[in-house]
């Protein structure tokens, strides 16, 4: 019967490889060149190679053009679409393309290699008993990834890397020739080589020894290593950095705007070591108040084509680690040449704003300047003057941070008037031992003084992007510049998360753009505090569209506004850079460059972005799983985060901490996943799982190394 099934089997996989090749050749083929087009030598296999065309040619797929001759058949085409691979943990993935609204279900067995996020073409079909559009693999176009980290386990001669990637599948078969030193249980680097047509398993070479699992180093680099990320400079560019001039010279200063009497500071985090963004502020005669935004003047130490700009250009984005940050500069620019520190005089680019007392812009500057902090401030204190509000204190520093802060209070509810989004996301933060070890667990949601800077930063974004992006009569220019776009929600996402929330009690209405974004701020307001607060905005921001950069201006849509850009941290942001670059080059009455060259750097300083947020998340995951290691016997308190086939999700209220319930480990009953419910229902007690339900647990299982908790489900809390 396993023969019988096995044969089955490997005549689907020769008949999809076989059409594939025909449809990709300009000519005609017979059985013979099929054969070494498929590396198939053995009698056996050809002898099923002429089973299959046989059969082909019957089902109309493929056409005998003459006698032993093949071509691709015109219908064979029809149902094969062009998209990516979403792979899930347990093997199985789901098609994206643009050919259809839907993502399509693709089945382990049907993958044929294609691994995560791999641009792939697919053959469609209905399934013969349930009716449901499935796809099958028949070509890989592009690997999205062919570098892996992962723990090597030895056989005598051979072995194999279990990666850590949940999304890969299938473990890296590694030849005697391929090990290079690399010892049982060590945490290497494989490059995957090939697969061939009959192995069950990927071919890969072990390219360097990151370290033993468990090591916290070892650990962290292999989280930066798996996405590409860099985790320290090359020691040339290091020497490049020490070589730049860090002297301000009586011509740099003459050149510029001076602000260096004028009262200036910053307000960052308490660890900060990298200041970009210092504020002036000042009292007008007319009773107006002047705005200083003031921004690290990267590009005056980084030069276009040399090979700082180079690394900050590939490297696109800093990567901000639980226990580390990894700069885009090396630190002698990110936090010192460059870094806006107190009482020191530091070139910068700015924007200068006159507001009077209602917020209101009647005046606005931007170019080179000069200044010179008077305080750094870190949040919390800040927060102290803000919450105090002592109007009798007369320190200047103490009452300009008061103005501002009602202005930016003013500037903020009309952004939100405006359609804005509020998210005000909770942000888990660790408090760390000497050797990096979690010691406990913080949540950190932004307070006015974080808000005071977050308002000021995106008026200076905001206003580079208009007076770029529009001309003297407020029309759309054609100028090349970067923006910042965030596209509108998706209607599909948004019924989504109104099917969801509607059984939690809540509403939203999709009925036009302001009614979307007024009704989802309404909605973070009705869950603040309570047990599904993180759920519901994780959710929604899960149906928010990405925000990207781009020569292409949409609008930012979360936002609200129709011109954005990132002007305002070039030490941390490549895409700042080139937006300095531009604004210096179109305020020198130069013409408008080529759009092209940046939104090539615009893809790849998105693609970075993203890559970086990744390892970031999987930093946190990995502090999460090692904080939790040391609670194996208390029961938590948690909410049912998410809910799929192979079990439930759940999220510690406390802490934030999510873990998995596997379906197999709830024993009172036999459990399925109702889909439109978002639940797991028991088929005798019909006891119900549902997202959002809470529920206590207890720690099962911690792996470090896939960054992974299982849970013991101890049972429902009684509302």
């Amino acid at each position: 019967m396993n023969n019988k099934k096995n044969k089955n089997k490997l005549k689907n996989k020769l008949s999809n490889n076989i059409i594939r090749i025909l449809e990709n050749s300009s000519l005609d083929l017979n059985y013979k060149q099929l054969a070494t087009k498929l590396n198939i030598t053995s009698h056996n296999d050809k002898q099923l190679i002429l089973e299959v065309l046989a059969q082909l040619v019957g089902e109309n797929k493929i056409k005998e053009t003459d006698r032993g001759k093949y071509s691709a058949s015109q219908t064979s085409t029809i149902n094969h679409y062009t998209g990516t691979l979403d792979v899930s943990s347990n093997g199985n993935a789901f098609f994206i393309t643009e050919d259809s609204e839907k993502d399509i279900f693709i089945h382990n067995r049907n993958l044929n290699t294609g691994l995560h996020h791999d641009t792939v073409k697919v053959y469609v079909f209905r399934h013969k008993k349930n009716g449901r559009q499935e796809g099958e693999v028949v070509e890989i176009i592009t690997r999205a990834k062919t570098e892996f980290v992962g723990v090597f386990q030895q056989n005598n001669n051979y072995g194999f890397v279990v990666a850590d990637d949940t999304h890969m599948y299938s473990d890296l078969f590694i030849s005697k020739n391929n090990i290079n030193n690399a010892e049982n249980g060590d945490k290497v680097l494989v490059s995957l080589q090939d697969w061939p047509q009959n192995s069950k398993n990927p071919f890969g070479i072990i390219t360097k020894v990151l370290g033993k699992p468990g090591d916290h180093n070892t650990e962290i680099h292999s989280i930066l290593i798996d996405y590409g990320l860099p985790y320290e400079f090359d020691p040339s560019i290091e020497t490049e950095a020490e070589k730049v001039a860090v002297k301000i010279s009586k011509d740099d200063i003459s050149q510029r705007r001076d602000f260096k009497n004028t009262l200036t500071f910053t307000i960052d985090p308490k660890d900060a070591k990298d200041f970009d963004d210092a504020l002036s502020f000042k009292v007008l005669e007319n009773g107006n108040f002047e705005v200083g935004i003031h921004i690290a003047d990267v590009t005056h130490y980084v030069k276009e084509k040399s090979i700082l700009e180079d690394e900050a250009y590939q490297r696109a984005t800093s990567v901000y680690l639980v226990d580390r940050v990894v700069p885009m500069l090396p630190e002698i620019l990110s936090n010192n040449v460059c870094s806006l520190r107190p009482n020191e005089d530091k070139l910068t680019f700015s924007a200068v704003f006159e507001l009077n007392k209602n917020a209101e812009i009647t005046n606005q500057w931007f170019g080179r300047t000069v200044i010179h902090s008077d305080k750094r401030y870190a949040y919390e204190d800040a927060q102290e003057i803000i919450e105090n509000q002592d109007t009798n204190n007369k320190d200047s520093l103490n009452q300009a941070i008061l103005i501002l802060d009602n202005l930016a209070k003013q500037l903020r509810k009309k952004r939100l008037q405006n359609g804005a989004i509020s998210f005000d996301k909770v942000e888990v933060k660790f408090n760390l031992d000497k050797d990096a070890n979690p010691i406990g667990v913080y949540i950190k949601q932004a307070k006015d003084a974080n808000k005071l800077i977050e308002e000021f930063m995106l008026l200076a974004n905001k206003k580079v992007a208009e007076f770029i992006g529009t001309n003297k009569s407020g029309q759309a220019s054609k100028n090349t510049f970067i923006y910042r776009i965030h596209d509108d929600p998706k209607p599909d996402k948004l019924e989504d998360l109104k099917n969801i929330i509607n059984k939690f009690g809540y509403k939203i209405n999709t009925q036009s753009k302001k009614d979307i974004s007024s009704s989802l701020n309404q909605l973070l307001a009705d869950v603040h505090g309570k047990p599904e607060e993180n759920m519901i905005e994780t959710l929604t921001i899960r149906t928010m569209s990405k925000a990207v950069y781009s020569t292409q201006n949409i609008g930012h849509y979360g936002l609200a506004f129709n011109y954005y850009s990132h002007f305002t941290s070039p030490i941390r942001r490549y895409p700042d850079m080139m937006t300095h670059r531009l604004l210096q080059h179109y305020l020198d009455g130069n013409k408008s460059p080529e759009a092209s060259f940046y939104e090539e750097k615009c893809k790849h300083s998105s693609e970075q972005e993203y890559l970086a947020t990744k390892a970031e998340r999987d930093s946190i995951k990995y502090m999460q799983v090692k904080y939790m290691q040391k609670f194996k016997d208390r029961i938590f308190e948690g909410v049912i985060s998410g809910v799929t086939e192979w079990g439930i999700y759940v999220e510690i209220i406390e802490n934030k901490c999510e873990g998995m319930v596997r379906i197999k480990d709830i024993k009172d009953d036999y459990y399925l996943y109702d889909e439109k419910q978002y639940a797991l229902i028991g088929q005798v007690t019909k006891n119900c799982y549902q997202l959002g339900d809470t529920v206590n647990v207890n720690v099962k299982k911690t792996d470090l190394e896939r960054k992974h908790l299982d849970f013991n489900l101890i049972g429902k809390v009684p509302q």
